[in-house]
C-alpha cells in the first residue's frame, strides 16, 4: 500500500515538472531570446510603398543627401523591396527610367570601386565609405580607383541587361558595406512614398 501511495506522489511530481516546462517558454523572462531585425525607420523619409529595409548606417547616423543618377530627375519605373533573407526574392535597388545612351551620375562623392560585367550586365561601383552604390548596366567611362564628386559622370545608360527591355532604365543599388545589407537608394535623394488612395468604407490602409 505504501509504495502504492509513494508510486501516486511521483507520477505527480513528474505531472507538475512537465506543466512548467510547458508554460514556461511562453513567458517573456523566460523565452528564448530572438534575433532583432534592424528599424526601418521612418524618420529617414523613406521613399517606397514596401518595407524600407534596415537603417543605412546605424540608429544614429543621418542618411547622407545623394543626388539623382539620371538628369532631369527621372520616373521610378521599380521600387526598392527589401528581401527577407539575402538569398530571398525582392528588388535589390530601384529601376530608374531613361534613354540608352543617357549620362549616368554618381550620387555621392566617393571611389570608383568596380567597372565589368556581371551576369552579361555591365557594373559601376562606386564605394562611399560605409556604404557603395552600383549602377548598370552602364558603359564607363572612369577606371577603378578614380575619385568622383557627387554628380560627376560615371559613364552612358545602356540597353543590353535592362531590367525594363526593350526599353532603357537604371538599376541603382546601395548596399551598406559592414553586412552586405541592401538599402533604397531613393533614401538618398528623399523621394516621396507613394500616395495610397483608400475605398470610403474602409477606415484602415489595404494590407
Amino acid at each position: 500500500m505504501t509504495s502504492y501511495r509513494l508510486s501516486d506522489r511521483a507520477r505527480a511530481l513528474v505531472a507538475a515538472l512537465f506543466l512548467v516546462v510547458l508554460i514556461a517558454p511562453t513567458s517573456p523572462a523566460l523565452g528564448t531570446p530572438r534575433a532583432e531585425v534592424a528599424p526601418s525607420g521612418a524618420s529617414l523619409g523613406g521613399a517606397m510603398g514596401h518595407d524600407e529595409g534596415p537603417s543605412p548606417v546605424g540608429e544614429a547616423d543621418e542618411v547622407p543627401q545623394g543626388e539623382w543618377p539620371l538628369a532631369p530627375q527621372p520616373e521610378v519605373a521599380r521600387r526598392f523591396d527589401a528581401p527577407d533573407a539575402p538569398w530571398g526574392a525582392g528588388h535589390r535597388g530601384v529601376d530608374l527610367a531613361g534613354s540608352p545612351g543617357a549620362v549616368v551620375r554618381a550620387a555621392m562623392d566617393g571611389t570608383v570601386a568596380f567597372v565589368g560585367v556581371i551576369a552579361g550586365k555591365a557594373v559601376v561601383s562606386v564605394d562611399h565609405g560605409a556604404t557603395r552604390t552600383t549602377y548598370e548596366p552602364v558603359m564607363a567611362t572612369l577606371a577603378v580607383g578614380d575619385p568622383v564628386a557627387a554628380g560627376a559622370p560615371l559613364g552612358r545608360l545602356g540597353i543590353a541587361g535592362s531590367h525594363c527591355f526593350p526599353a532603357a532604365c537604371l538599376h541603382w543599388g546601395w548596399i551598406r558595406n559592414a553586412d552586405r545589407v541592401y538599402l533604397d537608394p531613393l533614401l538618398l535623394v528623399d523621394a516621396p512614398k507613394p500616395v495610397r488612395l483608400l475605398p470610403l468604407w474602409r477606415g484602415d490602409p489595404v494590407r
